[in-house]
């Protein structure tokens, strides 16, 4: 399966930036696989640094739209139906609705740093009919950190960019236990928030 998605991943190659674009434009495409793969075309020298950050970046953000109009215009039922082409499970979307309504719509930035979230957190933004510009910048925002993390693994890891996965994880987790404690901030802020208000 993961030399099916190489190939796929390698035809867009020949369309340079815009093939990187493309290729992140597929929910069913991970990331993980496509960003460490840029990166080595960058340490090749077919591709600049930071284009091709943001062609990851931008591609990053088209593929979540397109769960996002799921839930906008389908709703729960076409989603439980046709998640799974997404790769998108009915216990994630459950997880992902749970944080959406705990923690509203700062949940797309949020969101995408929380394993078994990340994926799924774009479909209760739709379903909960979020600004469009609001959950691009949000998504964009977060997207940034982690497109230039793998993009920069690959490019320093050269030909073994096959282990940027591991590698990134030993980053990623302190960056999840950062936004999970600024989760818990900002929920004990609202609850302040809250009490201040019904008490006056």
């Amino acid at each position: 399966m993961e030399q099916l998605l190489l190939d796929f991943i390698m035809w867009f190659k020949q369309l340079s930036y815009f093939g990187v674009i493309l290729s992140l434009t597929f929910e069913f495409v991970p990331a993980e696989l496509v960003l460490p793969l840029v990166g080595y075309w960058v340490y090749e020298g077919d591709m600049k640094f930071w284009l091709a950050v943001l062609a990851g970046n931008i591609g990053g953000v088209l593929g979540p739209l397109t769960l996002y109009a799921l839930g906008r215009y389908g709703g729960r039922p076409v989603i439980l139906k046709y998640g799974k082409y997404f790769l998108v499970r009915e216990k994630e979307i459950n997880k992902a609705d749970h944080f959406f309504e705990k923690y509203g719509a700062g949940v797309a930035f949020f969101g995408r740093f929380i394993p078994g979230v990340r994926t799924a957190v774009s479909i209760p933004c739709g379903m909960a009919k979020m600004s469009v510009s609001k959950f691009c910048i949000y998504t964009f925002c977060a997207m940034l950190p982690v497109t230039t993390l793998y993009v920069y693994l690959g490019f320093k890891l050269g030909p073994k960019w096959k282990e940027v996965g591991p590698l990134a994880k030993q980053y990623m987790t302190p960056a999840a236990i950062v936004v999970v404690g600024g989760l818990l901030l900002y929920a004990g802020y609202k609850l302040w928030q809250s009490k201040r208000t019904a008490a006056k």
